[in-house]
């Protein structure tokens, strides 16, 4: 079943593209060869796991005299699950919900973002006509302090999955503790990306510009921090500030366009307000920095050198084409700064030297590591992050605890 629903969103892949940059503004073609790939991805690698969600056996001690006792757990589906869905990559989020839902036997009800429906409304159409059950997968929606909150706060709603703000997560992680559910948070970054002075530059800026641009800047695992090593500090903010330049900016629905519009009038105030809010702080607009004149909710790709540590564009999410550039002495100092935030989602190192990145990678405090590399989430691999930046995982082995129950049976047997 899970692989005939894979097989049917391959076969609708350029009109889900589509949807995601009608409402989302990513181009399409990353809707569809990105966002849609991973989406077929997820479904067929959950769709390995219902044959193997096995539960043991065990010997215990014998309580009483005479008493012989078989023992083994089981794990069962952990019942009805409530999805809430950001705006940002609806249509892949949504699926690491699905996946794990249909792969353990449980049902779903998703909240979409307001925002951003479509894509979310028609996947659910196309698991109907895969042949998923009426019940199973189910799709409310309605504003998120309305139709979310419900969700929540319903006593027969067994766990809660929720992708989105830490402010949102941490308001959840409260009202859910009511009915005392099952809770898996994926919630914001802050993701620093350290730039060792032995690394292939030219690689390296088209990983961190692809890693910061990609969807407008809109995810929560973006490289947004970036910490360059001092002896090639000039050198890499040129060659990063030339990609961020080169990238083509559009609607969309145009196949050339490489970055789309921000989702919204309010998103696109809110980020020209935090870069403004970082050069007022002493950070230099290298490239960007401005609104894009025209129709659309459109800003530059921006590269902000040498803001304060402490200030506002480093330290909060900007959820925007906007990356911050600051130099290090020596690794003690890079894993100092990069931690140096609430969050702890993602990261990235890029460099030659692999003895002096092994000893980097456990100096991190975030969820993943990436080394040289942009974002690639991969359905095996667990994502989720430390501090502030959510509660359990989702995606790989992980995901399957948090959608199933543990039980213990005992039999006595004399």
């Amino acid at each position: 079943l899970m692989h005939r629903f894979a097989d049917l969103i391959e076969g609708h892949a350029e009109e889900l593209g589509q949807l995601e940059a009608l409402d989302v503004g990513m181009p399409s073609l990353i809707g569809q060869h990105v966002e849609v790939a991973n989406v077929l991805d997820t479904l067929r690698y959950m769709a390995g796991w219902p044959t193997k969600i096995n539960g043991r056996t065990m010997e215990i001690g014998e309580p009483l005299p005479d008493k012989r006792f078989f023992a083994y757990t089981t794990r069962e589906p952990v019942g009805v699950v409530g999805a809430i869905v950001p705006w940002n990559v609806p249509l892949m989020l949504a699926m690491w919900k699905i996946a794990p839902t249909l792969a353990t036997g449980s049902t779903i009800v998703i909240k979409p973002s307001e925002v951003t429906p479509l894509a979310t409304l028609r996947l659910a159409d196309l698991a109907l006509d895969a042949g998923v059950p009426p019940g199973v997968i189910n799709v409310v929606n309605g504003l998120g302090g309305e139709a979310g909150q419900a969700l929540v706060d319903h006593p027969l709603v067994d766990k809660i999955s929720f992708t989105g703000s830490a402010t949102t997560g941490k308001q959840i992680n409260i009202s859910a503790t009511e009915t005392l559910k099952n809770v898996t948070l994926e919630l914001g970054g802050k993701s620093p990306v350290i730039l060792l002075e032995d690394a292939n530059l030219e690689k390296a800026a088209k990983g961190i510009s692809m890693g910061i641009f990609g969807n407008t800047g809109q995810v929560c695992v973006a490289g947004s921090r970036l910490y360059i090593q001092k002896s090639i500090f000039d050198d890499a903010v040129d060659r990063l500030s030339k990609e961020a330049r080169s990238l083509k900016v559009g609607p969309g629905l145009h196949h050339e366009t490489k970055i789309g519009p921000l989702v919204s009038e309010q998103h696109r105030d809110k980020v020209m307000g935090m870069i403004k809010s970082g050069i007022k702080s002493g950070g230099e607009a290298v490239t960007g920095g401005s609104v894009i004149d025209g129709p659309g909710y459109y800003v530059e790709p921006t590269v902000l050198a040498n803001p304060p540590q402490s200030s506002q564009i480093v330290q909060e999410e900007v959820f925007g084409p906007v990356i911050t550039a600051i130099p290090f002495e020596d690794i003690e100092e890079a894993a100092s700064l990069a931690n140096d935030t609430t969050y702890g989602l993602s990261s990235y190192v890029w460099g030659k030297d692999i003895q002096k990145i092994h000893q980097l990678i456990p100096k991190i405090r975030a969820g993943q590591v990436f080394v040289n590399s942009s974002p690639f989430p991969h359905p095996a691999m667990p994502m989720g992050g430390y501090k502030q930046s959510g509660i359990g995982r989702d995606l790989g082995e992980e995901v399957i605890n948090h959608y199933t129950e543990h039980k213990s049976v005992v039999i006595g047997v004399n």
